[in-house]
């Protein structure tokens, strides 16, 4: 299975011992308990890696689920959580099947990193009742769980639970700089561990856990709730998909010559989660920092994955009751220094300084993470983001005069150019695309043209066309033409023929005669014309002045 078995199987047990903290960690943390997290780690870990489109994914809980998670758990119970896992495994299977894969490159990285930046505060603050050693109040919003936690530390302060989270965090933070190679969140949660249980630390621990998974069951499946489940579970399979794809990419840039199948990977991530929830797992992810973790540790193939998860397996069916004695703020302080960790400075800093438009995306997006729910932020951070994009395509869109006969040689040039503004022709050349967002502004320029006979209208160069901006264009041509302007049109592209005889825009203009497929053929025909009428009126001023 893997083309170099040594190395993967290092890289899987380094990933299972950076794994194992985590995934209890997560678990906790979206209160369907660590046994769930462990679970998660093993089922989904196995599954994605065997049916997943990346050799070097590793998947399992992860905080950004978990943020998604615990309002779910806390509304409807481990078996709403567990139904709602089901589901987004099927949405899922259907993403991939419909080939959403592709469609992951659309999200603009200001809205990664802004939804990287909120997943990042929303964890941290989750873990803010551990991390004091008091009891998670009601509240849905975290910044409201956190400040309740800190009231309630206030009023009856402890300081153990806050000494184990912080000093679990420090030694994570300052190890990681030190030496990135050792696993130091493992080794500071031992080590509080033996502290908390040799000091006799007032601090709440894990408590028991079952030894080995449950046996597979849809006992938690409650069909009448299934429709009050579905979005929670679009929630989960959006979030899913994007995090799974995300961190697929991430391996591939740490990577030389890996490259994943999108479409693949969401069905590895669909499989995972239909079948992680029948042993009780919640739903999985593709995990960036443990899939970070594999890449650079060498792995080279799947068996890296999979060697994770089995060793993750060992510790549930051998080593549960080493695991019972973990305090809670151990883990909390793990979870904290991972949401510190998830910050990159330096990308922030960057996106900032590129411009107002990226740096208000990424606000907008992390505060709407923290405010509202990880769907909602993405939603916000992709409308945000589609309506500058739009506003800019718009300003690139330019309606200018321009030479009328860009063959001619210099001094050819400025003659005719003379030539032609004498008897009042002018061409303007619309360049770029043609849309609702700028097609007031066209109608505007076009409209206001004064003090000419006959405008050519050079279309060869419209990158895109929609029916607001080919109606705008339509009122534009109609109003010169009621001003007495002659309006002619050349080189209408082929592509956008469609929306424009869909909507009649050129109709009357074809009957006339005036749509060319060469500029200097409509200016001889303009010629032609304004010739003609000048000779016609000519005729009726001389009549009028015999009488």
């Amino acid at each position: 299975m893997g083309r170099s078995p040594r190395k993967d199987l290092v890289a899987g047990l380094t990933v299972a011992i950076v794994a194992l903290p985590l995934a209890l960690g997560f678990g906790v943390a979206s209160g369907a308990g660590a046994e769930a997290g462990l679970a998660t780690a093993v089922v989904a870990g196995a599954l994605a890696a065997v049916f997943g489109g990346s050799n070097l994914q590793v998947s399992g809980p992860t905080g950004a689920m978990t943020v998604v998670l615990v309002p779910i758990v806390h509304r409807y119970g481990t078996s709403g959580v567990l139904t709602v896992g089901l589901i987004a495994g099927l949405l899922l299977v259907a993403l991939a099947l419909g080939g959403a894969g592709r469609f992951m490159a659309y999200v603009p990285a200001p809205v990664v990193e802004g939804f990287t930046l909120g997943i990042a505060g929303v964890i941290g603050l989750q873990q803010v009742p551990a991390a004091l050693g008091v009891t998670k109040g009601d509240a849905e919003n975290v910044v409201a769980v956190a400040g309740q936690a800190l009231a309630d530390f206030a009023r009856h302060p402890h300081p153990a639970a806050p000494a184990v989270a912080l000093a679990v965090a420090a030694v994570m933070l300052v190890g990681a700089r030190l030496r990135p190679g050792i696993p130091f969140s493992l080794l500071a949660v031992a080590a509080a561990t033996a502290v908390a249980d040799l000091a006799h630390l007032d601090v709440a621990t894990i408590g028991h856990l079952p030894a080995g998974l449950p046996l597979p069951s849809l006992g938690f499946l409650d069909p009448g709730a299934v429709p009050h489940l579905v979005t929670a579970a679009l929630a989960v399979a959006a979030l899913a998909a994007l995090e799974s794809l995300m961190s697929a990419t991430a391996a591939d840039a740490m990577s030389a010559s890996e490259r994943h199948d999108s479409d693949r990977e969401l069905f590895g991530q669909g499989v995972a989660n239909l079948v992680a929830p029948l042993f009780g797992g919640v739903a999985a992810t593709g995990a960036i920092a443990r899939t970070a973790v594999n890449v650079r540790s060498g792995a080279v193939s799947r068996l890296a994955a999979l060697v994770h998860a089995a060793v993750l397996a060992v510790v549930v069916f051998a080593a549960a009751p080493l695991v019972e004695g973990i305090p809670l703020a151990a883990l909390a302080g793990v979870l904290i220094a991972t949401a510190v960790r998830m910050v990159e400075v330096a990308s922030l800093r960057a996106l900032a300084r590129s411009g107002r438009g990226e740096a208000a995306v990424l606000a907008l997006t992390a505060a709407a993470t923290l405010a509202f729910d990880l769907v909602t932020a993405v939603v916000v951070g992709l409308a945000v983001a589609g309506i500058l994009a739009l506003r800019q395509v718009a300003r690139s869109a330019r309606l200018q005069q321009v030479p009328l006969h860009d063959g001619l040689a210099p001094a050819d040039h400025h003659e005719e150019e003379r030539a032609l503004l004498a008897e009042h022709i002018v061409a303007y050349r619309i360049d770029g695309p043609v849309f609702f967002a700028a097609a007031h502004r066209f109608l505007l320029q076009l409209a206001e043209t004064t003090d000419v006979k006959a405008v050519i209208l050079r279309l060869s160069h419209v990158t895109a066309i929609d029916s607001t901006g080919a109606l705008a264009l339509g009122d534009a041509i109609g109003k010169l033409e009621r001003r007495g302007i002659l309006v002619l049109a050349a080189g209408v592209p082929d592509g956008h023929r469609r929306t424009l005889d869909a909507l009649g825009v050129l109709d009357t203009l074809q009957r006339q005669g005036r749509v060319f497929a060469r500029t200097p053929d409509a200016i001889a025909r303009a010629r032609t014309e304004l010739r003609t009428t000048g000779v016609l009126a000519e005729a009726t001023v001389r009549k009028g002045t015999d009488r």
